[in-house]
């Protein structure tokens, strides 16, 4: 099943939580599926973002199940690394991360699975951590941030240029990509039985697929059972990441 959200639309449902990491109040807003799945065992992906409050730290943790998290807004730091926009970070499932930390103007980060298998957070400074962990590459990549064309420089671009966020390549498939496109511009997406699935998400511009117009924040799950979507960037042009999940996500 192909997974399309309108992130004005998505964005339009912020509201208030209270984080299970750090008892603090922040912003989140559910873009597929329900923001607690800390109970849910689903094979469907699973999508969010979140806005973290000044100076607010979620602490170290894992999850049962692989993800992209997009860094957005804001600025902070993932362990000892800086983050401001746009950073694409990815890890593996069993792989710890973190802290990360919101700068004084907060930190926004979007995050993206491809399943909810086991995906509660688990605290590395809670007891019992050990024993949940398993077997896993325990990769945790961090891009260089990257950064968007002016909205004349996008819209009049005359090739698709494509610009890999990682410097490695993986043989089971994972990727994450930045695609530069022009008004009007079309192409394919990759094959989704190639890998793990994949997501689209709009970085820049607009996104028309399937006779609708997604703009920024929107995303589109594509599972692997999936077609490969043919999609076209709008009268704005359009920066879209390709984030490609390795064959093994669970």
């Amino acid at each position: 099943m192909i997974y399309c959200v309108n992130g004005s639309e998505a964005l339009k449902k912020r509201h208030l939580v209270t984080s299970r990491g750090t008892g603090e109040s922040h912003w989140s807003a559910e873009y597929i599926g329900p923001r607690d799945t800390s109970k849910e065992t689903s094979m469907a992906p699973h999508a969010l973002v979140t806005d973290m409050s000044p100076n607010e730290t979620i602490l170290p943790h894992f999850h049962g199940m692989a993800q992209f998290q997009i860094f957005s807004g804001g600025s902070g730091k993932m362990g000892r690394d800086d983050v401001r926009p746009l950073v694409v970070q990815f890890k593996d499932h069993h792989t710890a991360y973190g802290p990360v930390v919101a700068g004084p103007q907060g930190l926004t980060f979007f995050a993206m699975r491809m399943h909810t298998v086991d995906s509660g957070p688990i605290y590395m400074s809670k007891p019992g951590y050990r024993e949940k962990l398993k077997p896993s590459p325990r990769r945790n990549l961090l891009s260089a941030p990257l950064v968007l064309s002016t909205a004349p420089v996008l819209a009049s671009r005359s090739e698709i240029a494509r610009e890999a966020a990682f410097a490695e390549t993986y043989a089971d498939g994972l990727s994450a990509e930045l695609v530069r496109m022009g008004a009007g511009s079309a192409m394919t997406g990759p094959d989704p039985a190639a890998a793990g699935g994949h997501y689209l998400f709009v970085v820049n511009g607009c996104l028309e697929y399937a006779g609708n117009t997604y703009p920024q924040w929107s995303m589109i799950a594509i599972e692997t059972t999936d077609p490969a979507v043919e999609f076209k960037a709008g009268r704005e042009g359009l920066e879209v990441l390709v984030l490609q999940f390795p064959r093994e996500t669970v």
